[in-house]
């Protein structure tokens, strides 16, 4: 309770952060479609990135280590949107082959 009467400061940012990471998880773990699968990673890696710039930050910690974090955080966006346009790619070939995105009756690929 006494994290909701302190001023924002970089507990309330990891909490945040840890929150998307578990919905992320939990979406990538429950959900039997492709898409909702890539949205759970996308979570994941925005739980990491808001960790990322909240360590880097120089308001959220006196000794910080400067843009460090939000290039870092950078560099996982581009990442992720590498990753998506991948995804998105072998997810558009597999339904025009077999008509659905369901990743358990996705073990028939072939290189």
């Amino acid at each position: 309770m006494e994290l909701l009467t302190q001023p924002i400061g970089l507990s309330h940012y990891l909490v945040v952060s840890a929150l998307l990471f578990v919905c992320g998880v939990a979406c990538m773990a429950t959900k039997r479609n492709l898409l909702g699968v890539l949205m759970g990673i996308e979570l994941v890696l925005s739980g990491a990135n808001l960790n990322f710039v909240a360590f880097g930050s120089p308001y959220l910690q006196s000794k910080s280590l400067g843009m460090d974090g939000q290039m870092i955080a950078l560099f996982v966006i581009v990442l992720a949107a590498a990753e998506a346009a991948v995804a998105l790619a072998i997810a558009l070939n597999y339904y025009h082959t077999h008509a659905t995105v369901d990743v358990d009756k996705a073990d028939e690929l072939k290189g």
